[in-house]
């Protein structure tokens, strides 16, 4: 698995990194350590958790399985969602109760990258970016992040401080990023992390024009298998399949090839959809392969 630096921190991240918010909701302890342990041998080293995942038992289970393994991983967390609508929970002070919680949790004394999960639009960006500084300084943490940021609030975040990271929705399906904070991220030397790059499942290539969706899959009912959808999967999956490769390969790829992009962040509750994940951040395209992809 190739390592890419993150922004300017010194980190090295692998190409594909794993989503952890399945842990201690979809999956328990020992359900969790047979994807840790996967993910390890398929030679990825960057989890993405959150205080807010499975109510604090995502960060629990990292700490327990990872214990001992602490330098062979970069550890991203986040703070500052969840809780009452207009809550001011980018203080300092909520930061750092945050933070103490997060340590506690993942049994370490450091986080590698910390990020503002969702501005509260209450607390100044700058101020929130600022006391992130602080820990960076203190050896709390070695690289700060921000999450689901516009391109102004992410202008006011590097303003302030040295972020390292933005984490975004972005697929092949849902491209937004593509207009401004992705271009935004290549001028400033900023990592973009994609998020949900499956698009909820979309692209997994396990569901089918006029077929219903399997059950217990997360579209199982959902209004989003529509005609127009298909025809842009379809579309998708016959570039992939012209190079030898399938639909869930080119959603990582597809994004991992882009400039700026860092790692794509996917999910998995499976070792087999782990090793699935890993297979697409093999293929690297090339730029004539984008601007077709773009035309999709």
């Amino acid at each position: 698995m190739q390592l890419h630096e993150l922004g300017s921190s010194g980190l090295r991240v692998s190409r594909v990194g794993l989503g952890c918010n399945n842990f201690g909701r979809r999956l328990d302890l020992e359900g969790t350590r047979a994807v840790v342990e996967t993910v390890l041998e398929e030679g990825i080293n960057f989890f993405d958790t959150a205080d807010i995942y499975g109510g604090g038992d995502s960060e629990r289970f990292l700490g327990e399985i990872l214990a001992g393994r602490r330098d062979q991983v970069v550890l991203a967390t986040k703070f500052g969602m969840g809780g009452e609508e207009g809550t001011a929970r980018g203080t300092r002070d909520c930061m750092r109760r945050a933070l103490e919680g997060s340590l506690e949790r993942l049994r370490t004394d450091y986080v590698d990258l910390y990020y503002y999960h969702q501005p509260d639009d209450v607390t100044p960006i700058a101020e929130t970016v600022a006391a992130m500084t602080e820990l960076v300084e203190e050896g709390r943490v070695r690289a700060i992040g921000v999450s689901n940021f516009s391109v102004e609030q992410l202008n006011e975040a590097v303003a302030a401080g040295p972020v390292a990271a933005l984490e975004n929705r972005y697929s092949l399906l849902e491209r937004e990023a593509e207009a401004d904070v992705l271009p935004r991220c290549a001028e400033l030397g900023v990592s973009f992390i994609p998020y949900f790059p499956l698009a909820g499942g979309l692209l997994t290539g396990k569901y089918r024009r006029g077929e219903p969706a399997p059950a217990g899959t997360r579209l199982e009912g959902s209004d989003r298998l529509t005609d127009e959808a298909f025809d842009r999967v379809e579309k998708l999956e016959e570039f992939a399949q012209a190079r030898g490769h399938t639909l869930l390969d080119l959603a990582i790829a597809g994004l991992a090839s882009r400039p700026a992009v860092t790692s794509v962040i996917s999910g998995a509750t499976k070792p087999d959809q782990v090793r699935a994940n890993a297979s697409g951040g093999e293929w690297k395209l090339g730029a004539e392969e984008l601007a077709e992809l773009s035309s999709i």
